[in-house]
Order: C-alpha cells, then sequence, then structure tokens
C-alpha cells in the first residue's frame, strides 16, 4: 500500500474532464501520462519523474499528472492507442508530446522546460510564444448518437458453411467480404451440433428437406464470421453508383434456400447490404447471412461470449526469449512476472540457438566490442523461446523488457525487466522481444513452425462427447483446418491404419468403424504430431486414467478398440493420410 501512496503524492490522478480542466490551471509545468484503462499508467516512467522531482526540487512549478484517456473527452484521440504518450502543458497550454517511454528525451524535454521557467521568473528572458499542439486526429470525428437499439443490430452474422470450407472456398469468400468493404471483427470455427441446427434455424424447421439439412451442417467445419459494416469509404465504386430508375433484383426460386431477415433501418441502402453483395459474387449458395438482431444475439451468446470485451482489445503475439544464464537461475522467476502482468503462454520450448540464429537475435549489439562474447554466451547452452498473448502484448512487453543495455536500465528505468534480471555475465538485456507484429509473425514462424496431423473421432463417440473433444482440442492452441464427417471404407481404414492390418484385432477395428460416420480432422499447430498424442492419452483407457486422466481417452474412452480418438503417428504418416482424404487439405 505504501508504494501506491508515493505513486499518488507524485502523480496527480486526472480521470474526467473536470479534473483535466482543473489541471490545466496549474502554474509552470505539468508532465501528463495519457494511459488507457487496459495498462493503466507507464510505471516504467515513475523513477525517472521521481527522480525529477527530488534533483529540481521546484514543487511550485514542476508538476506530474497520470491521466485517463477513457474517461477525458478532450483526449479522445489517444484511445486504443497502444503506445505510451506524454504531454507537456505550461501554464495550460500543451505544447509537446512525446510518444513512447523514452526515458533521455523526456528527461532532457523536462530539464529544458524548467529551466526555461526559473530564467522567465529571473527575468532573464521573456516567455516563449510556443505554439499549442492540436490534439485531434485530421480524421476523427465525433460520431452521431447510434441509430441502432442495441450492439447486435450493428452486427451481422456469416455462417460459410461445410461445401464451402472443405471445397477451398472459405477464403475466397472472406476475401470478397473483405473487398466489399464490410469488416470481418471475429472469427469462429466449429462443427454444429444438431441442437445448434434446429435452434439456430428453427424458422425453417417445418421444411420437408429440413432433417437433411441438419444432417448437411453437422458434416463438417463451418466459419461463423461477426460482420459489421465499415466505413462507407471503403465500399467499391461499383457498390455505391446509384442505379436510377433500376427495381431491386428479386430473389429468386433457385437462390440460397436459408434467407436473412433484415431488421427495419438496419440497412439503409440496398448496395450495403452482405446478402445482396454475395448473390452477385455468386457465392451466397455457400455462405448464409443474419441480420435480424436477435439471431445475432443469439449466435454471439453461444459462440462469441466476450465479444464486446475482447472488441476493444488489441490481442498480439510477440516473441520472447530469456537468454542462457537467465534460463538457467531465473526461468521460474521470469514465467511467473510474464503471467503476473496477464500474458497468455501460448508455446514454449528450450532450444540451443546456432550462431546464425543468435547473431539474428543480437543484431542490435553487432557494432558492440562485447558481440562476440554475447554470440558465444547464447550458443553455449539451452535458451528458452516463448510465444506470449496479451492485449497490446507487443508494445507492453517492450515497454516491460526496458532498454537494451544494463546501465540505461538501472539509471532510468529501475523496475524494467532489464534491471530486475541482470547477470554479471553481460551488460545486456537478458530478455528479448520482437520490435515489430511482422517480425515477430516471422520469429515465431522459425522457432515454432505449424505443423499438421491427423485426427479421428470414431463412430461410437456421442454428439455430446464430440462437442466436449473439440472443445479440448481448442483449447489445447490447435486450429481445426479442415473437419469432415464420413464414412470410412475398407480402403480409407488401411490407409489410415496401415501399420497394424496385420493384427489380430484388425477385422474388429474395421467393423467397429464400419458402424456408422467417423469426424476425420486435419489439426495444426506447432509440433502437432506429438501434441495430439500427448492430449488423446495412452491407448488404453483405463492406463490413460492413472497416467494422464485429463486426456481425451481417459475422459470418453471405453476400450482399447473404442478408446474415441485417433492419430498419426510421425509427420510423414500424418501427411500422406491427410493428402488421401481431403481434396484442399492447406485451405484454413
Amino acid at each position: 500500500m505504501a508504494s501506491k501512496k508515493r505513486e499518488v503524492q507524485l502523480q496527480a490522478v486526472i480521470n474526467n474532464q473536470s479534473l483535466w480542466d482543473e489541471m490545466l490551471q496549474n502554474k509552470g509545468l505539468t508532465v501528463i501520462d495519457v494511459y488507457q484503462a487496459w495498462c493503466g499508467p507507464c510505471k516504467a516512467m515513475q523513477p525517472l519523474f521521481r527522480k525529477l522531482k527530488n534533483e529540481l526540487n521546484e514543487d511550485e512549478i514542476l508538476h506530474f499528472a497520470v491521466a485517463e484517456a477513457d474517461n477525458i473527452v478532450t483526449l479522445q484521440p489517444f484511445r486504443d492507442k497502444c503506445e505510451p504518450v506524454f504531454l507537456f502543458s505550461v501554464n495550460g497550454k500543451i505544447i509537446a508530446k512525446i510518444q513512447g517511454a523514452n526515458a533521455p528525451l523526456v528527461n532532457k524535454k523536462v530539464i529544458n522546460l524548467i529551466n526555461e521557467e526559473r530564467k522567465i521568473a529571473a527575468g532573464e528572458m521573456a516567455r516563449p510564444q510556443h505554439p499549442e499542439i492540436p490534439l485531434v486526429d485530421s480524421d476523427s470525428e465525433v460520431s452521431e448518437e447510434s441509430p441502432y437499439e442495441s450492439i447486435q443490430d450493428l452486427f451481422s452474422i456469416a455462417i460459410i458453411k461445410p461445401d464451402a470450407v472443405i471445397s477451398g472456398k472459405g477464403l475466397e469468400i472472406k476475401r470478397k467480404i473483405t473487398t466489399a468493404g464490410f469488416i470481418i471483427e471475429a472469427e469462429h470455427k466449429t462443427v454444429f451440433t444438431e441442437e445448434q441446427v434446429v435452434n439456430f434455424y428453427s424458422r425453417i424447421a417445418d421444411q420437408p428437406d429440413f432433417e437433411e439439412f441438419v444432417s448437411f451442417m453437422t458434416s463438417g467445419l463451418s466459419y461463423i464470421l461477426v460482420v459489421s459494416q465499415g466505413s462507407k469509404h471503403n465500399t467499391p465504386p461499383e457498390e455505391t453508383e446509384p442505379q436510377p430508375d433500376t427495381e431491386p433484383n428479386k430473389s429468386s426460386e433457385d437462390q440460397c434456400e436459408i434467407e436473412a431477415k433484415v431488421t427495419p433501418g438496419m440497412m439503409k441502402k440496398k448496395r450495403d447490404s452482405l446478402q445482396e453483395y454475395l448473390e452477385r459474387q455468386h457465392v451466397a449458395q455457400f455462405c448464409d447471412i443474419e441480420e435480424n438482431a436477435t439471431n445475432v444475439s443469439k449466435f454471439m451468446e453461444t459462440f462469441f461470449p466476450d465479444f464486446i470485451k475482447t472488441r476493444s482489445m488489441k490481442l498480439e503475439k510477440t516473441l520472447a526469449l530469456l537468454r542462457p544464464n537467465l534460463f538457467h537461475e531465473r526461468k521460474d522467476d521470469v514465467l511467473r512476472t510474464i503471467r503476473d502482468e496477464d500474458f497468455k503462454i501460448l508455446e514454449q520450448r528450450q532450444l540451443v540457438l546456432s550462431e546464425k540464429e543468435a547473431q539474428a537475435l543480437c543484431k542490435e549489439y553487432e557494432n558492440e566490442e562485447y558481440f562476440n562474447k554475447l554470440i558465444e554466451n547464447m550458443t553455449s547452452g539451452p535458451s528458452l523461446a516463448l510465444v506470449l498473448l496479451r492485449d497490446n502484448g507487443l508494445q507492453y512487453w517492450k515497454q516491460l523488457l526496458g532498454p537494451r543495455t544494463v546501465e540505461e536500465a538501472v539509471e532510468y528505468f529501475p523496475d524494467s525487466l532489464c534491471a530486475q534480471f541482470a547477470m554479471d555475465s553481460l551488460p545486456v538485456n537478458q530478455l528479448y522481444g520482437s520490435d515489430s507484429l511482422e517480425t515477430a509473425e516471422r520469429e515465431i514462424q522459425c522457432f515454432f513452425p505449424l505443423q499438421s496431423t491427423l485426427g479421428l473421432i470414431k463412430p461410437h463417440a456421442t454428439s455430446e462427447q464430440i462437442e466436449k473433444i473439440l472443445n479440448m482440442i481448442k483449447e489445447a492452441g490447435f486450429d481445426l483446418t479442415q473437419v469432415k464427417k464420413m464414412s470410412l471404407t475398407p480402403e480409407q481404414i488401411e490407409n489410415i491404419y496401415q501399420k497394424i492390418t496385420g493384427k489380430d484385432f484388425y477385422k474388429d477395428l474395421l467393423e467397429m468403424l464400419s458402424e456408422g460416420p467417423s469426424m476425420v480432422m486435419i489439426l495444426t499447430k506447432w509440433n502437432a504430431v506429438a501434441e495430439w498424442r500427448r492430449l488423446m492419452g495412452p491407448t488404453d483407457p483405463e492406463e490413460a486414467k492413472v497416467l494422464s486422466p485429463d486426456s481425451i481417452r481417459a475422459r470418453f474412452g471405453i476400450s482399447k478398440l473404442k478408446n474415441v480418438v485417433h492419430g498419426a503417428s510421425n509427420a510423414y504418416e500424418a501427411k500422406e493420410v491427410i493428402n488421401r482424404l481431403f481434396e484442399n487439405p492447406e485451405e484454413n
């Protein structure tokens, strides 16, 4: 609690427009840390501010404040920005802005401005006419009051059906949607249960072929998209040109069977309708559009329960790496800090870096005299590589890390990870983080290359068990690249189980797999073959209950034969079988 009191005394807390206006009455210089509610003020800069306050000793003309952009109208342009921003107010006028936690630059700016104030007070100089910097972005506008009654009215749901996904049209449809100026706000891959299809398509339940439709919608993977209108400026020219004296095209009898119900006032102009656009693009038969607010709400509650919360977030992945000495001596402390800062660790692996890999990760130090020693250290033993996920994850991780050298960290950022986890062996930051989203993507692909494996849910699994197994697969970080329900032929079963075709129990296996359709899947993630086998558990469900009680076979297996799931033994086998069972195995 003591540290919190010090923090409040150091920086005035500004969390509404009234307090902001009052703060502008301050005499002299006020340094304002503009922050977002999701991350709080920039802790890394507070030691510098405390140092300046103590050394300059100018309480009458030097003030520090933290201002929450989310609740202050004046700071609206800084909302949803991931980088720290520092504003400098002199006698109520904002005269300077520094983006990023750049301690040396902030330090220099404060000292210069305070020296100015001292000289002005002593009559040694006239007050300079600093221009006030604008806080409003040129392209930002205050939006009019929304005409929609609820958040669901702002969005449509697009369901890309199993036949489109399995034939490789999923990416094409998503591309057409975004090309038309619509925004895909969220995406969920799922295999519908019968209950879900009956619930979501209840309006056509009385049609004679509804049972066949339910069977089709539960036969494989569907993509569910939350789609918003986007900016009108994004609409393609051919969609925005007026068409006088032309009646709207009426739906023909052979058009998509399931038609969306449009809420009055939802789509103001026919050319803005996603349904109409997809019909003109000749893909409407592969994609159902739901625009009715009540039905949109149903989909959101089922598949996107945290949508409103996560929509305001900017989830980002970044690569993090613990250099060998730190990994060996303080790995647990670092991992605890990472979790305490609300990062999710998606992947982690130990690896000994090659000289080439070490040089790429240490490129910023290549002109330093200790570079060769650093490379030698980096290749001397195992490092720990991690994939981290968090709201504004890349920038937040960089902020936590602090500067590149221990010397600068100790002087300006004593609370940074660089200072906290400094080692005597080297004068550099013992932790690494990607410097951009593009670099992060490239580095993650390098250290955690994606791999696909074959997964099979056997016929005796109930629909409830299948749903739970698919949830376990997603929670384990697998991407459902392809899924289809199929009745396997003896030839296909032989391809999947070619290693055991000569075993005594093979005939029983053949009979069991012929009892009904199986769910055949392509599962993708780093180290997918081994990770899927780990998630399945031992072949014998009884053994699995002892050795791996949280595994799929432990939870749902009945016997060695009816152990509910199967997976490829190695990457080569996975690739061979996938290519035989799927026409477009790369569709994602």
